[in-house]
């Protein structure tokens, strides 16, 4: 499931393990660099290229996966 994967992502980067499906990246004290690398992760992990916009636009675990695997349904 994606939202695992981006879940333990997030985990890894922002270093906690209290990370929710609809914390926001940012009051979790979420910053560009941290950002960098999450996209860096989701490029190696996941094979998902995300634009820095849809970052800022999904910042949530569950908005991020949700628009990763609809992304995925696209790509043919």
């Amino acid at each position: 499931m994606t939202a695992d994967s981006v879940r333990a992502i997030w985990c890894r980067e922002l270093r906690r393990d209290d990370i929710a499906v609809d914390d926001d990246f940012f009051a979790l004290g979420g910053e560009s660099v941290i950002m960098m690398r999450i996209q860096n992760a989701y490029i190696e992990e996941l094979g998902a290229e995300i634009p820095m916009d849809q970052m800022f636009l999904n910042p949530t675990v569950a908005s991020i996966a949700a628009y990763i695997d609809t992304r995925a349904a696209l790509t043919p």
